[in-house]
């Protein structure tokens, strides 16, 4: 279950039957897009770094800006970021 205070960054699903463990990229793309710090948190304690990180290198639907500055946060290089590369 998505908590209370996270479920205005999943405006368009229906956050009562939503099961984030069970679409990681969707979720994970979410918070990284659009979540604060609290969402940043719980992200980190829900699917923890390498989940993290490979969302960041595959997801394409990532912002440029948002790609840049996770890729940045996390180490990862920008040739790497899906979102990223041409």
């Amino acid at each position: 279950m998505i908590p209370n205070t996270l479920q205005p960054l999943f405006w368009d699903t229906d956050v009562s039957a939503f099961q984030p463990l069970a679409y990681p990229d969707y979720t994970i793309f979410r918070v990284l897009e659009y979540g604060d710090d609290l969402a940043l948190a719980w992200l980190r304690d829900t699917f923890g770094l390498p989940e993290i990180c490979r969302v960041i290198r595959t997801e394409r639907r990532l912002s440029p800006k948002s790609a840049s500055f996770w890729a940045l946060v996390y180490g990862i290089a920008e040739a790497d970021v899906a979102a990223l590369v041409q």
